[in-house]
């Protein structure tokens, strides 16, 4: 492999000769061969979005020549369009506050600069990583709004995702809207419930999830892009603050702001932990809901069986015909991981000391970590796993009569203690609740009728359309 020769305070040091990365880049491969992850691709996007508004915003305040400007221009568009990202290479776990990331950026889009307007990699005089690219700029401005961006492109799509989840839940509600079957609490037979009304309270809590993630789009888009190092924004021309978040809005499509307090905000990481705190809500709601589906789906002999998964792939090495719930299961790793991944944020978010909070690398990768997964975790939940659900008609309605649960239906007209009484010789003897009601003339066969319609066991009021009895 063939080098070239790089030079920061610190002494002189081998670059390869293809790389488009420099010094710093190189200190942090050979400083932090930790895990082999490297930033996300939103993560690399949204750093060059950030460095293509700083030229031109530095330009239009006229601190930057036109014609470099344009350069580094053309170099962030072409790290936004994805060309360049094999050459961001820094571990995920780096150098405090990101800074290694942020040159890693800066050289990266110098060194295409360069090339653009005709230099060798590596010639700084033509354009510089630090004056020319980060110009008006520090890691500690650069970083957040790095995040916040980074996060907003990508919750959208989450958000698209989870609204895709929902309407997917809410047809299954629709198609599944006729079957009655045994609602469980504890775990144990419990009042009759619709099978559509259990798919509508998940395509609720879902979208209630979205609602959460949203709450948190306001404080996000405040961005501390100008405060510089310490929040206080120097060498950070007044020109260029105002329109390097303008030129940042237009470039991401959205409606982004300068925050009231850049001191406050380069500080304070708070922000992240709402917005993970609102993935783990996700986490948690999605790991209920692929429990659930693996219980209903257990069997097909000797459990529940209620509703049949889709067979998406073999379930077992060994056991001939064995088919598992496969994508529950892996939402459940999901849900589990983005459990952890907050813990973490949270960590990370209190460590914070003085003027910044130099563990913004390790909030940065698991936040975006926690939106992707699930993102593409709810898409294969959705297409390969709820849209292919088939009921088992046949035994849900045999549980749903044999089951205890529907007693409850009695008690505006027997009693609670005289329904448990029924209950019990139901179970004792095999029979369901309403033969024994029958066999013991308890009320007349046609109240009977109306107290055990199946609809009516599902809906608010009392079963039979009566008052119950005088108290």
């Amino acid at each position: 492999m063939s080098y070239r020769i790089e030079k920061d305070y610190l002494g002189e040091v081998k670059v390869p000769e293809d790389a488009y990365w420099g010094v710093q880049t190189q200190r942090a491969l050979e400083n932090f061969p930790i895990s082999g992850l490297k930033p996300l691709e939103i993560y690399i996007r949204a750093t060059a979005m950030v460095k293509r508004a700083a030229a031109e915003a530095n330009m239009k305040a006229g601190l930057l020549e036109e014609k470099k400007a344009k350069a580094i221009m053309r170099a962030a568009d072409e790290v936004i369009s994805g060309k360049l990202n094999q050459h961001f290479v820094v571990d995920v776990y780096q150098a405090g506050a990101g800074t290694s990331h942020n040159m890693n950026a800066n050289e990266v889009i110098a060194n295409r600069a360069i090339e653009i307007l005709g230099g060798k990699r590596g010639d700084y005089s033509i354009v510089h990583p630090n004056d020319d690219v980060n110009m008006g700029q520090s890691t500690n401005d650069v970083i957040p709004t790095v995040i916040r961006l980074a996060s907003l492109l990508s919750m959208k799509e989450l958000l698209d995702e989870l609204e895709h989840l929902a309407l997917t839940m809410h047809k299954k509600a629709l198609e599944f809207d006729d079957i009655i079957k045994s609602g469980r609490t504890h775990l144990m037979d419990a009042a009759p419930i619709r099978l559509g009304q259990e798919f509508d309270a998940w395509a609720w809590e879902v979208r209630r999830d979205a609602e959460r993630l949203r709450a948190c789009i306001p404080r996000l888009s405040e961005l501390n892009i100008g405060a510089t190092a310490v929040g206080t924004g120097l060498n950070a021309h007044p020109v260029y603050v105002k329109e390097v978040v303008k030129i940042l809005s237009k470039l991401a499509g959205m409606e982004l702001k300068g925050t009231s307090s850049l001191t406050g905000a380069t500080q304070f990481t708070t922000d992240f932990s709402e917005l993970s705190s609102a993935l783990s809500m996700v986490a948690i709601d999605i790991i209920k809901i692929a429990n659930d589906l693996r219980l209903m789906n257990s069997g097909p002999i000797t459990g529940l069986a209620e509703i049949q998964l889709p067979a998406v792939q073999p379930g077992s090495s060994i056991m001939p015909g064995k088919v598992n719930p496969s994508i529950p299961e892996m939402v459940n790793m999901v849900g589990f991981q983005v459990l952890g991944l907050n813990h973490a944020i949270e960590l990370c978010s209190q460590a914070g000391q003085l003027e910044l909070n130099v563990m913004m690398p390790l909030i940065a990768y698991d936040i975006l970590h926690s939106i992707m997964i699930l993102k593409n975790s709810s898409r294969v939940l959705a297409d390969r796993c709820i849209a292919g659900i088939k009921a088992n008609r046949e035994r849900i309605e045999r549980l749903v009569h044999s089951s205890p649960g529907v007693a409850l239906a009695l008690n505006p007209y027997i009693g609670y203690a005289k329904a448990a009484e029924v209950t019990k010789k139901a179970l004792a003897e095999g029979k369901t609740i309403k033969q024994v009601v029958e066999e013991e003339k308890l009320l007349p066969k046609s109240l009977i009728e109306k107290i055990f319609e199946p609809h009516a066991l599902t809906e608010m009021g009392i079963a039979g359309g009566g008052r119950g009895k005088a108290k």
